[in-house]
């Protein structure tokens, strides 16, 4: 009887599920490897490689880059970005969670490269942290890459906090020492 019940007891704990789990996968950002979906005098976009088959468009307009991603991208929608100038780093670092059983993205950590606006120069560098949310993705912190050693981490924790952010009220939250404009 003992052996039975220690039996089902280990079978029940298999089928529970784990607590979440977060994990990252990378992307790279490169605009040559990204379909041009329009171009002129005052900027451009592209349609973009994102994880495993999630969109992610990229628009660029007085010098000034921001990301969209999604099923339903509307290009109408006002893109977030960053005051400066900007410009992108060179990978995308993808949020996931197995919390239904399966990675899925539940946000994203982009490096923005910061211009002195005096100069034009590269100033600062920000990590900015998009929640994933369908109908709710929106930028939901912002660390200077600089200012602060254990950068990554900050970021990375607040990424893993995405999916209680109300993009309409909430602010976007600055963690850390921020420097970068």
């Amino acid at each position: 009887m003992k052996q039975i019940l220690a039996a089902m007891l280990a079978t029940a704990a298999l089928a529970t599920p784990a607590q979440a789990a977060f994990n990252s996968a990378y992307t790279d950002l490169d605009l040559d490897e990204c379909l041009v979906l329009d171009a002129d005098d005052f900027g451009a976009s592209w349609a973009c490689p994102g994880y495993k088959g999630y969109p992610l468009m990229v628009s660029e307009g007085d010098l000034r880059f921001s990301l969209a991603y999604g099923f339903n991208i509307d290009p109408s929608d006002r893109w977030q970005t960053l005051p400066p100038f900007n410009r992108l780093g060179e990978r995308l670092e993808w949020r996931l969670s197995n919390d239904l059983g399966r990675w899925m993205p539940i946000a994203t950590i982009v490096r923005y490269h910061t211009a002195d606006p005096e100069t034009g120069e590269d100033k600062g560098q920000v990590l900015v942290v998009t929640q994933l949310v369908e109908g709710n993705i929106c930028h939901i912190a912002y660390i200077d890459a600089v200012a602060n050693e254990n950068a990554n981490e900050l970021a990375r924790e607040a990424a893993d906090t995405s999916g209680d952010f109300d993009c309409v009220n909430d602010e976007v939250e600055i963690i850390g020492t921020f420097e970068a404009y």
